[in-house]
């Protein structure tokens, strides 16, 4: 495996275990903490999840300059750029439509719950995918 290829899959399963760790574990758990109120979990969300999505932003060029130069195998190149592709979905279609209900929230309007959330959480889901398989397809190739 060449430096480059390498590169990518420390890039690819980092950004993977960073998903998993803020978006399925941290981000559910923050708002079951005692004395954590809906406007001081989207405070933190908004922060934790634009540290995470400028990190992500980061190991996709990673991860795509590898898949691009590294000589990593076709499929699992298909699956990368789906992960990126996913990325791009998730901060130019969905992170708008959250972003504008936790203004509200945040400005004390009563806003009901946003099914923007469960999109979220699909494109995050087969992100995951992607990322895990690509990241195997990489290593096996």
């Amino acid at each position: 495996m060449s430096g480059l290829a390498a590169l990518g899959v420390a890039a690819t399963f980092t950004w993977l275990g960073m998903v998993l760790a803020i978006s399925f574990l941290e981000a559910p758990l923050k708002f079951r903490a005692p004395d954590v109120t809906l406007r001081i979990g989207l405070g933190i969300g908004r922060l934790v999840f634009r540290a995470l999505n400028v990190a992500e932003a980061a190991f996709a060029v990673l991860v795509l300059v590898a898949a691009g130069f590294g000589g990593l195998p076709v499929p699992a190149v298909a699956l990368l750029v789906a992960a990126a592709v996913l990325l791009v979905a998730q901060l130019a279609l969905v992170r708008p439509r959250l972003t504008r209900r936790s203004n509200a929230v945040l400005a004390g309007a009563d806003v009901p719950r946003s099914h923007a959330h469960y999109a979220y959480v699909a494109l995050e889901s087969a992100k995951v995918i992607a990322l895990l398989v690509g990241g195997v397809l990489t290593l096996a190739g």
